[in-house]
């Protein structure tokens, strides 16, 4: 047993060496847009990207939060980005309690529906989308964008919790069946329980896939009230209205609310894989 260990433990070194350049690698980048984040522009112009700062200077950040008004973007992303999460995530799980307990007919069908509207992409939702929203009268509104995300991530959250909930314990829904429950109480108070770290990882993608959309928020949007951070860092820097440093700084400032978002919920994450990986 020992001897199996020994020979076992040489060969994670690598694995771990390879994950340790992987980190390093993806890291990088966020550090090199950090440090010149924080350099003047005459500082950038004569030392270059790959320089320490010879101070911190916050004029770049702070004429890019001033330029674009990132507080309401900010907030903007946020409403939209979290109302899609529990939105998409509880839309996920009636469609999967039906199709993977209840056991509709033409389930296979049903699950490559899901599987082809998950594939489709958003350039083909562009145009149908937009003329939808203008006969509603929801066009240049975050409603549009929150019912339009909803639908397009609940596609994928119903095909995933499908075959989660398609390999449920029959027992225990008989059990809850004998007891009186009837389908909403075996739903809310079986079900879901059992499936949280599962609609926990759904929540955290669902939220981040959302904040880093770009296109469709692009076309729906087109007031600056109602604009998102992807939308704003990408009109902005098309009209070329940024320097080197305000650059880095509308970069740092597009994903640092995403990542620290990830940092906060990366437990929820890791348990929820490590919970599937186990069944």
């Amino acid at each position: 047993m020992n001897a199996v260990k020994g020979h076992r433990a040489p060969t994670r070194y690598p694995v771990l060496a390879a994950l340790t350049v992987a980190a390093a690698l993806m890291v990088l980048p966020f550090l090199v847009v950090a440090l010149n984040a924080v350099k003047s522009p005459a500082e950038y112009s004569a030392n270059g990207p790959l320089s320490l700062p010879e101070g911190i200077h916050l004029d770049g950040l702070r004429d890019f939060w001033q330029r674009v008004d990132f507080g309401r973007k900010l907030f903007n992303s946020a409403l939209i980005s979290g109302s899609v999460a529990v939105l998409a995530a509880l839309l996920s799980v009636l469609n999967a309690y039906a199709i993977g307990i209840g056991r509709v007919r033409g389930r296979p069908w049903v699950l490559a529906f899901f599987v082809l509207a998950n594939m489709l992409p958003q350039e083909a939702l562009v145009y149908p989308v937009y003329y939808l929203s203008k006969q509603v009268g929801l066009y240049d509104t975050r409603l549009s964008v929150i019912i339009v995300f909803t639908v397009i991530q609940s596609a994928f959250g119903t095909y995933l919790l499908s075959s989660v909930l398609g390999a449920f314990p029959k027992e225990v829904i008989e059990a809850a069946r004998i007891d009186g429950a009837n389908k909403w109480q075996v739903l809310w108070r079986v079900v879901v329980p059992v499936s949280r770290p599962t609609l926990g990882v759904l929540l955290v993608f669902f939220f981040i896939w959302t904040w880093n959309e770009f296109l469709l928020p692009l076309v729906m949007l087109i007031s600056n009230d109602n604009q998102t951070v992807s939308v704003a860092l990408g009109v902005l820097q098309g009209q070329r209205l940024m320097d080197a440093t305000m650059t880095n700084a509308a970069a740092l400032l597009g994903v640092l609310p995403a990542f620290c978002f990830f940092l906060i919920f990366q437990r929820t994450l890791t348990r929820g894989i490590a919970m599937g990986a186990v069944k």
